[in-house]
């Protein structure tokens, strides 16, 4: 299966598609309109991402016809520049201001005369205040981003390609005696040049573009980033990451190295992380249950002895963020499906020893899985020379 990468801005074809099929979701359940507020949720449903602050915005899709943005007027000439497809627009002045003329009247009068809205799961306190009682709990986009299109397979193939790129410009920085700083200056530095280079209208809202490594002392705590000026020792194991956004959507390629050698401790905890990375793949097929995926890796490395030594699930979903919906863990217990993207990593993580996690970003196909990010994983190409 190949699959060509692209890093530009959605057509209006494929917004409206989604739109629609939000709307037929909303058809089913009998509600007027959808309020959404998320960001990641509004970037699905017009390609603006905003910054997060004190001046709301917050989109209505209605049953029918275009959504309506109420937003700051400051923001209008940004949302104009980079919204993909019809926008209707309820701007506010400022925030706060005189009774009548914020955000929430503006709100009040776009929901007049609709009786059943939907909300999102995380909807802020303050905006459901404003919605009179009529509000339910609704994940209607929350399910419709858990599917990717073919546009958005594309999307997540650049993504996992700019990720490799950084695991490469990572690891050639990886030598003993380098601090972990200077290595992840340089990667992320990288992708950076090469994202802009590739797109120079990235949206710098929507991206995030970040290649790391954890030197062994620390690689028992997987998101222990508070000293970067750890340097890196001969040995390991060591854990290489490289996540992050691309003008809108995820991907990671995370690997466990060494630097010369390796250990004798160390060779069993990489035979069995490798061993449950595996199941996970052979069992991450369309049919199967999230649960029941997360609960076998578990099962295998609680029986090879590591039981104590586990601290996450096997994988979470990629989208329009590097970390959301669904999930390979236990309690999850929604169908895997053809279009869905996952991280795939089980870990190992031994204070005295060391962390073991490989990462990869995985489309779930037809018939199986395909990795995006088939960056070597062996012990042996994983061991580099000094």
């Amino acid at each position: 299966m190949t699959i060509t990468p692209l890093c530009t801005p959605p057509q209006a074809t494929e917004i409206a598609a989604r739109r629609a099929k939000a709307q037929a979701a909303m058809a089913q359940a009998g509600l007027d309109a959808l309020v959404v507020f998320n960001p990641d949720n509004v970037f699905y449903l017009t390609n603006f991402a905003n910054m997060v602050h004190e001046r709301p915005f917050v989109l209505v899709l209605p049953a029918k016809g275009d959504p309506v943005f109420v937003m700051p007027r400051l923001e209008e000439p940004h949302v104009r520049t980079r919204s993909v497809g019809t926008l209707n627009f309820a701007p506010y002045f400022e925030f706060p201001a005189p009774k009548g003329e914020g955000w929430d009247a503006q709100l009040k009068a776009v929901l007049h005369g609709h009786k059943r809205l939907g909300i999102e799961y995380d909807c802020p306190q303050f905006v459901c205040a404003n919605l009179e009682g009529r509000n339910i709990v609704s994940e209607i986009i929350e399910d419709l981003r858990a599917i990717k299109s073919p546009w958005e397979i594309s999307r997540h193939q650049y993504a996992s390609d700019m990720m490799m790129h950084g695991m490469n410009a990572l690891l050639e920085q990886c030598k003993p005696g380098v601090i972990a700083m200077s290595a992840y200056s340089a990667a992320s530095g990288a992708m950076t040049q090469k994202m802009f280079t590739d797109l120079p209208s990235a949206n710098i809202f929507s991206t995030k573009l970040q290649a790391g490594a954890q030197p062994q002392p620390i690689t028992h705590d997987p998101h222990n980033f508070t000293d970067m000026f750890i340097p890196f020792s001969e040995a390991g194991p060591h854990v290489a990451l490289s996540a992050g956004m691309t003008n809108g959507y995820g991907a990671e390629v995370e690997r466990t190295f060494f630097l010369g050698h390796v250990p004798e401790v160390a060779k069993r905890p990489f035979d069995v992380m490798m061993e449950a990375r595996s199941l996970a793949f052979e069992l991450a097929v369309p049919g199967a249950i999230m649960h029941d995926v997360d609960a076998a890796v578990n099962k295998l490395l609680r029986d090879a002895g590591y039981g104590d030594c586990l601290l996450h699930r096997t994988g979470h979903g990629f989208g329009v963020t590097a970390h959301e919906a669904p999930f390979l863990a236990e309690g999850d217990h929604r169908e895997i499906q053809s279009g869905m993207v996952f991280s795939i990593e089980p870990g190992i993580y031994l204070p005295d020893i060391g962390g073991f996690r490989h990462s990869d970003t995985v489309l779930i196909t037809d018939t199986g899985n395909l990795n995006m990010t088939p960056w070597p994983d062996t012990l042996n190409a994983l061991t580099l020379p000094i």
